[in-house]
């Protein structure tokens, strides 16, 4: 929904907000961006792998394997990318 809400295509993202809806929402969000806006795709990456560093580096510090100032070094480092 980040994604969605933070292009600045307005009409891509409604499409991108609708696809979200309801059962199989991720396939259907997947579908719209690789074959109705490819120009997003690199975007949504870029997106989707820092968001995955960071559950990961949560995850490391739930389990007490860093500590709460790496965790907090990590997110300063690794902020949300620019959305086109």
């Amino acid at each position: 929904a980040d994604f969605a809400d933070g292009i600045s295509d307005s009409a891509a993202g409604r499409r991108l907000t609708q696809s979200l809806q309801g059962w199989g929402a991720f396939r259907r969000f997947k579908n719209q961006v690789y074959q109705h806006h490819p120009e997003l795709i690199s975007a949504w990456h870029a997106l989707r792998d820092v968001r995955a560093q960071r559950r990961a580096v949560e995850w490391l510090l739930d389990q007490g394997l860093i500590d709460d100032s790496a965790a907090q070094q990590f997110a300063t480092d690794h902020p949300d990318p620019g959305l086109p």
